[in-house]
């Protein structure tokens, strides 16, 4: 896969992440740019917009999947324009955890990503900082839920967020997750700002 562009960080959502260079430059269809982004936001971003998507795995699952580290997750993934700017895409993810208590916070910046296998499908790359891993954010063909391809991301304890970051890596049964859209309202937590969560709770 080939990525063609990997936009700035929104503030308070994650780590600073390097510019580069933007898709209109890169080659990368703004047509189907904006289609995608749509998909992921339900409509157009205008100054900012959010998208929630959770899973929680119940018990018949993760019987059936006995490597799956994750047992919750929700994703946030916010989009933002500033006149002058090219978009900033970010997201920030919650997960629980098997046989680890607590709930833990990853995120980073993303960028549109195409497909080198024929298809030319649109997705986000998620890196973090220094391109060591991170995931893909695509979208079910019919735009209900996001299928997450992840690789490794650092989590923090959202309570203890001093302890040391912990390696989220996708293993055997953690490569590939698929979420399900839901009210905005339900990633109010992953925001920590009060203007912020109060935005998105209005979406």
């Amino acid at each position: 896969m080939k990525i063609l562009t990997a936009l700035p960080l929104l503030a308070a959502l994650a780590i600073a992440a390097p510019l580069a260079a933007h898709a209109e430059d890169d080659g990368i269809d703004p047509v189907k740019a904006k289609a995608f982004d749509n998909s992921v936001f339900a409509g157009p971003i205008g100054d900012k917009a959010f998208a929630c998507f959770v899973r929680h795995y119940d018990a018949s699952h993760l019987a059936q999947h006995r490597k799956q580290k994750v047992t919750a997750m929700k994703l946030l993934v916010t989009a933002e324009n500033h006149p002058g700017e090219p978009t900033s895409y970010a997201y920030k993810a919650g997960f629980q955890l098997r046989n680890r208590p607590g709930n833990f916070d990853g995120g980073s910046s993303c960028g549109h990503m195409v497909d080198e296998d024929g298809t030319k499908e649109i997705s986000f790359t998620c890196d973090i900082e220094c391109g060591g891993g991170g995931l893909d954010i695509a979208m079910s063909k019919d735009n209900k839920s996001a299928i997450v391809h992840l690789e490794v991301i650092g989590v923090l304890d959202r309570k203890h967020p001093e302890h040391d970051e912990l390696t989220l890596e996708g293993g055997t049964d953690d490569k590939v997750f698929r979420l399900d859209r839901v009210d905005n309202a339900e990633c109010a937590e992953l925001m920590t700002g009060h203007k912020e969560v109060a935005s998105l709770q209005r979406k």
